[in-house]
């Protein structure tokens, strides 16, 4: 269950549970899981229900049935209680990221999506997604947000998914009404058995809380990133998640997914040269999956320009351990190698912002 960086998505149940709006009666708990493993040098995505539920009891409605618009009204202001809710559990800033399917559909939008956390990320702020309720339209919505939740994790090349609501994980028969229904811990394979044990069809026209979520975790396998179902209304889930014990239901990730993009670098893109890195990068590397700083130079080798594919080699070994993108040219890294990442804008000047020279989601480990 060992993560490098993982997308949390927590259900409109845990964010508020009763009418009267937000509360912290299981966001308290989820929010020390995330900061614990932020300690532990993993990055975490959160994305979150709950706008809708929070915002409920501040716009008049008078009606159990609600119009398409008060909901959207309801989403409006609740989406700022929301946010107010997650922040005062952490010491570090929250962003707010309001977002379309047509967002994720668009190439230019999609990567502007993907640079905005991975800087956030990069700055220690904690990116927090909803679907972008105000404005979206039947055509333009995702509908739910376990599938955002895959669909950001792939955004993201996040390595895991957690989705947290207030049910265990996958059953063999619903557990409400069959005293002998099993929880399945493992599931290495999507199936229509897998659906139908959850009580739901793959029809679209089927609903279902359980559905969705099985649905994003086919999404999510798919593209390489474990998935769990496991219950966040019960804190020890979160201390045997930090134990790296599932309490819930795991879906295994496709050992076989390499990315188009990590593909096209190992086989496609030639290096133009090399970077010789010291023993403390490497095991960063290889061992935290970590983005290559300045600090860990040894030397640069050939002549190339920010945005060309280098080599890492293992100064000890002299073996090409990765192969990445370099955000510098070969002149610049001269310059800065074995330095401090605070110490790059009195080097170059302000005008170079990044403190990486290979970020980790730019590199392919051999």
């Amino acid at each position: 269950m060992d993560f490098n960086r993982a997308v949390i998505k927590v259900g409109s149940a845990l964010v508020a549970p009763t009418e009267n709006g937000c509360s912290g009666k299981y966001t308290l708990a989820i929010s020390q899981f995330i900061t614990k493993c932020q300690q532990q040098g993993k990055e975490i995505i959160l994305v979150s229900s709950g706008g809708v539920a929070a915002g409920r009891s501040l716009i008049q409605h008078g009606s159990p049935n609600l119009s398409l618009a008060t909901k959207k009204a309801m989403s409006s202001v609740g989406q700022m209680q929301m946010m107010a809710n997650w922040q005062r559990f952490f010491d570090i800033p929250c962003s707010q990221i309001l977002i379309t399917q047509e967002d994720l559909a668009d190439r230019r939008r999609f990567i502007s999506i993907k640079h905005t956390i991975r800087i956030q990320l990069d700055n220690g702020v904690l990116p927090i997604v909803n679907e972008n309720d105000t404005v979206a339209s039947a055509s333009s919505s995702v509908g739910d947000n376990d599938n955002l939740a895959a669909l950001v994790a792939q955004v993201c090349e996040a390595d895991s998914l957690f989705i947290l609501s207030d049910i265990d994980g996958v059953f063999t028969k619903d557990p409400n009404i069959n005293d002998d229904a099993v929880l399945i811990p493992e599931i290495e394979e999507i199936t229509d058995e897998i659906y139908d044990m959850a009580g739901v069809s793959r029809n679209h026209l089927a609903t279902g809380g359980m559905k969705t979520k099985i649905q994003a975790a086919e999404k999510a396998v798919e593209h390489g990133i474990n998935t769990y179902i496991v219950n966040g209304t019960r804190s020890e889930v979160f201390a045997s998640l930090l134990q790296e014990i599932n309490p819930g239901t795991r879906f295994a990730a496709d050992k076989n997914i390499i990315t188009a993009k990590k593909h096209w670098l190992k086989h496609t893109l030639k290096s133009q040269g090399s970077i010789t890195i010291d023993n403390g990068a490497v095991k960063a590397l290889v061992n935290k999956g970590a983005s290559l700083l300045p600090a860990g130079i040894k030397s640069v080798k050939n002549r190339f320009k920010a945005g060309d594919s280098v080599d890492l080699i293992d100064h000890q070994s002299k073996k090409v351990i990765a192969k990445g993108i370099s955000l510098f040219s070969h002149n610049d890294l001269k310059r800065i190698m074995g330095k401090h990442s605070d110490e790059i804008t009195n080097v170059l000047g302000e005008h170079h912002q990044s403190s990486v020279v290979v970020h980790r989601d730019d590199m392919v480990l051999f």
